[in-house]
């Protein structure tokens, strides 16, 4: 089974804790949620940090 970043972020942002995701996702590992948060901090430096984003 598979779960895109994007729903586990929304989890999170809507108030679940790590250990409800991990109770109603039992293919997920705490390390799951952690890349998932890591891949989206990188994602958010690498679009700052674009040429263009600069000129906002």
């Amino acid at each position: 089974m598979r779960i895109i970043v994007y729903d586990i972020l929304s989890y999170l942002a809507s108030g679940m804790s790590h250990e409800e995701i991990l109770a109603n996702f039992l293919y997920l590992e705490a390390e799951d949620i952690r890349a998932s948060l890591a891949f989206v901090a990188n994602t958010e430096r690498m679009f700052l940090s674009a040429p263009s984003c600069a000129r906002l």
